[in-house]
């Protein structure tokens, strides 16, 4: 299944057959090698994690072109994209991990994966090792049980991949922290917000704003601002019993019916059937 047609000093490689009830994420290979050539131009029918643990080298896609890759590293590939990748003339020490379902999409549409992105740079080596080791000690194991275990440690090996990624970005965007506007967003989201003179203040464009806020967090500023809201105004409706009037003025939206309408479209139910639902009292 998985070809690396490479000379390789060491190699210990599994492979398992998806279970139809492992949609939504099924682990389908884990492997650990030291190589020293490179896999050329190939393309696989699933995505693909490598942890690259010691050694220095190169991965090029047609998303991102040739990239360095500086041990220790994670990389992802995506399915049916050809790729090439392999360290320099000493080799490197790597570890894989093969996956599939539809849970992917969820990585992909929160960018916790990205293919304009591939390449996140570890400052915590032993804690990503150890991750891989317990995903293929679950593979080794072969049942039901521990392919659910193997599933959750790659979400695992997901989000601290994409922590990493996160604190390592340029804090710089166009001048200002974006860490910072982020914040004081949160802190200004239930007033009025005149998104221009907001991205002015911070010494950018809106279209800059809108750019930055979208590849950080998925979303473009003024609906980072209405979740904000929407979400306050969920905690208000199980928590107290202020009159919906009231919880769409706390949340920073005058009109009541106005209100009452985006919460329906973004809850399917109206305010009162949420309060009646989830209320505390």
């Amino acid at each position: 299944m998985l070809d690396f047609s490479l000379t390789m000093e060491t190699t210990d490689a599994i492979y398992r057959s998806p279970l139809e009830a492992m949609g939504g994420l099924a682990i389908i290979g884990s492997g650990r090698q030291h190589v020293a050539h490179w896999v050329k131009a190939r393309k696989l029918p699933s995505y693909a994690a490598v942890l690259i643990e010691q050694g220095n080298g190169h991965l090029e896609t047609d998303a991102v072109g040739r990239r360095s890759v500086e041990g220790p590293a994670l990389f992802w590939l995506f399915p049916n994209r050809q790729h090439s990748y392999g360290p320099d003339t000493d080799g490197w020490s790597e570890r894989w991990v093969l996956f599939e379902g539809s849970l992917v999409r969820d990585f992909l549409r929160l960018r916790l994966i990205n293919e304009q992105n591939p390449i996140a740079s570890l400052r915590n080596l032993d804690r990503m090792q150890r991750l891989f080791s317990a995903l293929h000690a679950n593979l080794l194991e072969d049942t039901p049980l521990a392919s659910a275990s193997a599933a959750s440690v790659l979400h695992q090996i997901v989000i601290l991949a994409a922590h990493q990624v996160s604190q390592t970005k340029p804090s710089q965007a166009d001048g200002a922290d974006l860490s910072e506007i982020i914040d004081a967003l949160r802190k200004k989201a239930m007033q009025p917000l005149d998104m221009t003179a907001f991205a002015a203040e911070h010494g950018m464009s809106p279209a800059t704003l809108r750019r930055k806020f979208l590849a950080e967090i998925g979303l473009p500023p003024k609906a980072f601002q209405l979740r904000l809201r929407m979400d306050h105004a969920k905690e208000l409706l199980a928590t107290t019993d202020d009159k919906i009037e009231l919880v769409a003025s706390k949340v920073g939206i005058v009109d009541a019916f106005y209100f009452s309408r985006l919460f329906h479209e973004r809850e399917n139910c109206t305010p009162r059937e949420f309060r009646q639902r989830y209320s505390r009292s």
